[in-house]
C-alpha cells in the first residue's frame, strides 16, 4: 500500500520533470532566429504553391514521364498542404500572429484539405493532444474500422480518404453555426472546384470524369503512409482511462512513438508526425524545423530521467498491425495504470 502522500509527491515530481524539460527547450527556442522558427517550413510551403503551375502544365504533355511527373508533383504538393500546412497552422506553429494563424488555418484546413477547421482544432488540439491516448477521448478511435479487414484496411482503404475527408466535414456542420457552416462550405466548394478547374482549362483534360479521375490520383498518392502514419504512433502503445490518465511528461513519453527520418514524408507530412511526434506531442506550438532542432535535447533528457522514448521503424510497425491487426483495430485495448502516476 502506498502512502497517503505518495500521489501529490508524484504529481510534483512530474510538473517538476515537465518544468524542467520545457525550460532546456524554451533555451534552444530563444537561441533560435525567425528562419529557424517559422522560415524553414514556411518556405517548404510557399515553394509547393509555386510547384502548382509547373504541374498543372505537366499534365497537358503526351509523354507518360512527363504525365507521371505532373501527377507525382500535383500529389507530393497536395499532401505538403494539406497534411504538413494544416497540421502546422491548426496548432499555430506558422506565425506567432493570432490574426495569420486564423487566416492560415482555414486556407490550408478548408481550401486545401477540404475539412472544417473547428472540428479540426477541436478533434485535433483539444481532444487527440489534450488526451493523448486516453480512452474514448484522444485515443485515436477514429482511425478503427473493425468492419474491415486488415488487407483491405492496410492496402484498399486509404485510397476512400480523399472521398470520405469533405463527406465527413460536411456531416460535422450539422454542429456549427449556420454562417460558419456556409463559410467552410464556400471554401471548400473553392479548393475543389479551383482544382477541377484548372485541369480541364490548363492541363487539358477533355472529360468532366477524367479530370476528376485525376483529381482523385493526385489525392490519394501519399494516402497509404498518411493512414499508416496515423495509427503506427499511438495505437499499441499503453492506453489510459479517463479518470486516471498519468501526468503530461508520463503520458507522452509512454503513449507516442517516433518514425526514423523519411525525406519524402518528412517533407510532404513534416518532422513533427514523422521523426519528431514525442517532441510534438509535448510542444505542439514549435514548428516542424523546431521540433527537430529540440529533439536531440527532448531525447537526451527523457533517456536521463530514465523515461521512455519510443522510437521504431516504419517497416517493423507495419508489419506488427498485419501480423496484431485484431487486437490493435478491433478488440478494445486494455487499459494501463501507472501505480503513483495518475
Amino acid at each position: 500500500m502506498e502512502p497517503a502522500g505518495g500521489a501529490p509527491r508524484e504529481s510534483a515530481g512530474a510538473e517538476a520533470l515537465l518544468g524542467e524539460l520545457e525550460a532546456r527547450v524554451q533555451e534552444v527556442v530563444r537561441a533560435s532566429s525567425w528562419w529557424e522558427r517559422h522560415g524553414v517550413d514556411c518556405a517548404i510551403l510557399a515553394l509547393s504553391l509555386l510547384a502548382l503551375p509547373p504541374g498543372f502544365l505537366c499534365l497537358r504533355s503526351d509523354s507518360p514521364l512527363v504525365f507521371a511527373l505532373g501527377i507525382t508533383i500535383l500529389g507530393v504538393c497536395h499532401y505538403t498542404l494539406t497534411v504538413k500546412g494544416s497540421h502546422l497552422a491548426t496548432h499555430g506553429a506558422l506565425t506567432e500572429s493570432r490574426g495569420w494563424s486564423k487566416v492560415w488555418t482555414l486556407f490550408f484546413v478548408e481550401v486545401c484539405t477540404s475539412f472544417t477547421a473547428e472540428y479540426a482544432k477541436y478533434g485535433h488540439v483539444k481532444m487527440h493532444h489534450g488526451y493523448t491516448n486516453v480512452l474514448g477521448l484522444g485515443d485515436s478511435s477514429t482511425w478503427r474500422l473493425p468492419c474491415l479487414n486488415r488487407y483491405v484496411y492496410m492496402f484498399l482503404a486509404p485510397f476512400l480518404i480523399p472521398i470520405i475527408t469533405p463527406l465527413v466535414a460536411v456531416e460535422r456542420l450539422r454542429e456549427v453555426e449556420l454562417r460558419t457552416a456556409l463559410r467552410t462550405l464556400g471554401l471548400i466548394s473553392l479548393g475543389l472546384y479551383s482544382q477541377y478547374w484548372l485541369l480541364l482549362n490548363v492541363s487539358g483534360f477533355r472529360s468532366p470524369g477524367s479530370a476528376l479521375a485525376c483529381m482523385l490520383i493526385t489525392r490519394s498518392l501519399l494516402a497509404h503512409p498518411y493512414l499508416h502514419v496515423n495509427i503506427f504512433q499511438h495505437i499499441g502503445l499503453p492506453m489510459f482511462s479517463p479518470d486516471k490518465k498519468p501526468r503530461r511528461i508520463h503520458m507522452m513519453s509512454l503513449g507516442v512513438l517516433n518514425l526514423p527520418r523519411l525525406p519524402v514524408l518528412d517533407w510532404a507530412f513534416g518532422h513533427s508526425l514523422i521523426s519528431c511526434h514525442v517532441e510534438h506531442h509535448l510542444f505542439p506550438r514549435l514548428s516542424d524545423n523546431m521540433c527537430l532542432k529540440v529533439k536531440p535535447v527532448v531525447s537526451r533528457f527523457l533517456h536521463e530521467k530514465q523515461l521512455p522514448y519510443n522510437e521504431d521503424s516504419y517497416l517493423a510497425r507495419f508489419r506488427l498491425f498485419l501480423q496484431r491487426y485484431e487486437e490493435f483495430m478491433v478488440q478494445t485495448p486494455p487499459i494501463t495504470e501507472l501505480v503513483g502516476l495518475q
